[in-house]
């Protein structure tokens, strides 16, 4: 009887100034010495911004779980992960056509924000609840045909004690350990379907 494997996590690491995060470095440090994750920190690995498509998809490809770890910036993601997801997110191999490669993967986001959970609000300064910022990551995973599993976000990155940043780190820590254990069961009839037609992506480009 063989040990079962395993299951592979792929964590995508992009903070464009390490040296001013408190969250992220933390939690860099922590994900680096767990089990069974495949830790890739974007801008030290493309500080040229020139991504290596095939090898990013060959890492992914092998997982079973993308996570995406990274402070919030302008209510979105850094500015190196967006160009990952543009290059690497390719048609054909992720989604549309023929795209099927992450087909029933998960995705989990680890994002902090500067402000604090009470700031995103209707009655404060950020407008939405933070909910509100969150359909263009989940849209992604979906028309890729991968589960979006509910986010991991730490508020009030500037201002929260160390206690919340330790719980904090533990409970990453812990949930990468136990993947996937504590995401539940996948059901397929559940999962919505985003099938592009072809005539939306033509051969030939404007």
């Amino acid at each position: 009887m063989t040990d079962t494997p395993a299951p592979r996590i792929y964590l995508l690491a992009a903070h464009p100034r390490w040296r001013d995060s408190r969250v992220n470095r933390r939690l860099l440090e922590v994900v680096r010495e767990t089990p069974g994750v495949d830790v890739n920190d974007l801008y030290s690995t493309y500080p040229d911004y020139a991504i290596d498509v095939p090898a990013e998809q060959a890492r992914l490809a092998r997982a079973d779980m993308l996570v995406l770890m990274h402070p919030i910036q302008w209510y979105s993601m850094p500015p190196l992960q967006k160009l990952w997801l543009d290059e690497v997110l390719s048609w054909g191999w992720a989604y549309g056509t023929h795209g099927h490669a992450l087909a029933g993967k998960d995705v989990w986001l680890v994002g902090s924000t500067g402000g604090s959970a009470a700031s995103y609000d209707t009655r404060s300064y950020n407008r939405y609840a933070f909910d509100a910022f969150l359909p263009p990551y989940e849209q992604t995973a979906v028309l890729c045909g991968m589960r979006f599993l509910p986010p991991l976000i730490f508020h009030g990155a500037r201002s929260a004690g160390n206690a919340q940043l330790d719980a904090h780190v533990a409970i990453v820590a812990d949930r990468l350990a136990r993947y996937p254990q504590w995401c539940g069961h996948a059901d397929p009839a559940a999962q919505p379907v985003c099938d592009v037609p072809p005539a939306d992506r033509p051969a030939t480009s404007a």
